[in-house]
């Protein structure tokens, strides 16, 4: 016999009841004893609730106490108080109320809610009757003691107890969450075997089984032969396809379901809503969503995450407020999934103050919610921010997870922030990020883009399992230090590596060529990538053949790649080859590119700086004069340059001409040091070439 149990039978000796309390200074009558100790226990105030019975047993015969036993019994469940289950136990031994179908359930509810297994098992174990053992078996499933219910089930078949449909939908149902399919099989067999366990319930449940455990094909096989049906069938068909990722069958059996007329419920519309999420089919998500709310069909806080989302892809602000809204309306803004996904939805939206401010309001902020944060900065391109966020969240006791060091690593990389990088670099090594490839790739971009081209080469060495993200960011490493023979052969490494190169891998190569003036090997490449990667060239692609010719003056080539492009010239190409022009003072094709350029009417007045100062160089002064005439209609003015620096306490931005720091005195008397002394080094550009001050 179990410690419990026991426990309940001393308990018969003792006999160590609470004693009234204040609560009941007058005696009331039998029925509002027996009122209040319902009502008491269903407000879980079980102090009370056990004085009113103490009275109770006072003024009342022992039939009467069989209810109010059954409550306390569901109190102490719900509480989880062990020491009023093992007394109400007792008392129940005591009245010969053991076997009643209102106290045994509960205790074995009881047990089995608290983990005293042995002691729910030692109840049941001597019962020839199944219904007993359908409580063992549904109380440990219910309470997640998966193992423990099979266990119970392989019991009652070895005693010879007869399992029913109640049994069968029991077991079936921790098959699937175990995801035990042999014993699944197992148990089908058995219901076949019988022929008295079918009914609806239990077809719903073997379609649930086996659809659970990967067996698609059995599970559409039964739900096809069954002659009813109802939304609990049709979920469990649908799920099953949404978890393997099969949503063209989800949804073919979703639009079957609606032609039959059942019924949608919340689970059906959430399963197809998140699958048109997870198919891309952002706007049917949103549809299916608002069409929940307005229909007001069970919308749950899972309806509102996948809202959110679809919101957050669309960039639509609007709609993701009024979700928000009805978050507020709703009571479930603070959960943890639903302000996650706000954060997410406002940062996509450009709103970041929004996205701030749930932040803020957060109850408790799990590392999801500070990922979420993060990356709201990020995609924002709020340097200091993020630099900040990660610093409180380490100060929070949040560790950062591979999610977090890929983002602030990224960042690291765009401001070229080496300190930092190797700072996360530590953090990597030391929490054994090991098999997670996208960390490594990140750490080998950062490298790169900060210039140390031989510490990312070690890093990309090191490891052992490479894709083409980790190859195409040294590649891109070493085009920008000007090394193009070493991106070149690890270009053809990664090609005998077997991996095919992609869009973006071709523009790191034939970057990695125009910056070393590489021609040869860049047309020879841009050759390859039509006719045997089979890549149609991109407007990216075009543009690095552009300045591949440029920069090595051979001008004429250049136009002609541009006037032979199967995809309008961007501006910036354009523009490019007019910078060319200037330096190799070619113009008459850099006349013909500015007027190409001038036509596009761009608002980037970096172009124009281009085109006035190849005109300077010329001698061109009416045209000089008409550019800025015409930056002057169209609003064009030069947006200042902004640099980050890392001061120790985060990054801080810099902007030509500002002058709001404390420090600015002492900054410009710096900088004029440095311009004066790359004036007598010869190191300054013509005064007269540069119109940057002037337009």
């Amino acid at each position: 016999m179990s410690v419990p149990v026991c426990s309940a039978r001393s308990l018969l000796r003792n006999r160590s009841w609470p004693k009234s309390s204040e609560t009941f200074q007058q005696t009331p009558s039998i029925t509002e004893l027996i009122d209040s100790i319902a009502n008491l226990s269903t407000l879980n105030q079980l102090s009370s609730a056990f004085s009113a019975f103490s009275l109770l047993q006072l003024h009342s015969t022992s039939s009467l106490l069989l209810r109010p036993i059954s409550s306390l019994l569901s109190c102490s469940t719900t509480i989880k108080s062990l020491s009023h289950g093992l007394q109400l136990h007792a008392k129940a031994i005591t009245l010969g109320f053991l076997n009643s179908h209102l106290i045994f359930p509960r205790l074995t509810s009881f047990y089995t809610s608290l983990g005293h297994l042995s002691s729910a098992h030692s109840l049941v174990v001597d019962s020839l009757d199944v219904l007993p053992w359908n409580m063992l078996i549904s109380g440990c499933a219910k309470n997640g003691f998966f193992l423990q219910a099979v266990d119970a089930y392989r019991d009652l078949v070895q005693r010879g107890v007869e399992p029913d449909s109640f049994t069968f939908t029991s077991v079936l149902s921790v098959c699937g969450e175990v995801l035990d399919l042999e014993l699944g099989k197992e148990v089908h067999a058995r219901i076949m075997e019988g022929n008295a366990g079918w009914n609806l319930f239990v077809m719903n449940a073997l379609v649930a089984m086996y659809s659970k455990c990967g067996s698609l094909d059995v599970a559409r096989k039964l739900f096809d032969g069954m002659l009813e049906r109802d939304v609990v069938s049709w979920n469990s068909m649908i799920s099953g396809y949404a978890s393997k990722g099969m949503w063209k069958e989800a949804f073919q059996v979703f639009d079957w379901m609606r032609g039959e007329g059942v019924e949608v419920n919340s689970v059906t519309w959430n399963t197809i809503a998140g699958g048109c999420l997870q198919m891309g089919e952002h706007e049917e998500a949103l549809r299916l969503v608002s069409q929940m709310i307005w229909c007001g069909s069970g919308v749950d806080f899972v309806t509102l995450v996948i809202g959110l989302n679809a919101c957050s892809r669309l960039g639509s602000l609007k709609l993701g407020k009024e979700i928000h809204g009805l978050a507020v309306r709703m009571c479930c803004d603070g959960m943890e999934s639903v302000h996650n996904a706000l954060i997410i939805m406002y940062s996509r939206c450009k709103s970041i103050n929004y996205a701030c401010i749930v932040f803020g309001r957060a109850k408790s902020r799990s590392l999801v919610t500070w990922n979420s944060m993060i990356a709201g900065f990020a995609l924002a391109d709020k340097v200091e921010e993020i630099s900040l966020a990660f610093q409180d969240m380490v100060s929070s006791g949040v560790q950062p997870n591979y999610v977090t060091v890929v983002t602030v690593l990224s960042l690291c990389a765009r401001v070229a922030n080496l300190q930092h990088g190797c700072e996360l670099h530590c953090h990597i090594i030391k929490h054994g990020y090991k098999g997670y490839r996208l960390l490594w790739n990140a750490l080998v971009d950062m490298y790169s883009k900060s210039g140390r081209i031989s510490v990312a080469k070690r890093v990309f060495d090191m490891m052992s399992d490479r894709d083409g993200i980790s190859y195409t960011s040294l590649i891109a490493g070493f085009g920008m230090q000007g090394d193009g023979q070493s991106a070149v052969e690890l270009f053809e490494d990664m090609i005998e590596y077997g991996i095919k190169p992609d869009h973006v891998s071709m523009v790191a190569i034939l970057s990695a060529c125009s910056h070393s003036g590489l021609v040869s090997e860049g047309e020879v490449l841009f050759n390859k990538m039509v006719n045997l990667y089979g890549i149609a060239p991109h407007m990216e692609h075009f543009s690095c053949m552009v300045d591949l010719y440029s920069r090595a003056g051979l001008l004429s080539k250049a136009e002609e790649m541009l006037n032979g492009a199967t995809l309008p010239p961007t501006a910036a190409m354009w523009a490019a080859l007019v910078g060319a022009c200037q330096v190799h003072g070619n113009t008459e094709i850099g006349e013909r590119a500015a007027r190409k350029l001038l036509e596009m009417k761009t608002d980037n007045a970096g172009h124009y700086v281009l085109i006035a100062n190849m005109y300077a160089a010329a001698g061109c002064w009416e045209e000089l004069a008409k550019v800025r005439t015409l930056m002057r209609d169209l609003g064009v003015r030069k947006a200042p340059g902004c640099a980050w620096v890392d001061l120790g306490n985060g990054f801080h931005p810099f902007l030509v001409g500002d002058r709001s720091s404390p420090l600015s005195p002492e900054i410009y008397e710096v900088l004029d040091a440095l311009c004066e002394q790359m004036r007598d080094t010869g190191n300054i550009a013509d005064e007269m070439l540069v119109f940057d001050e002037q337009l």
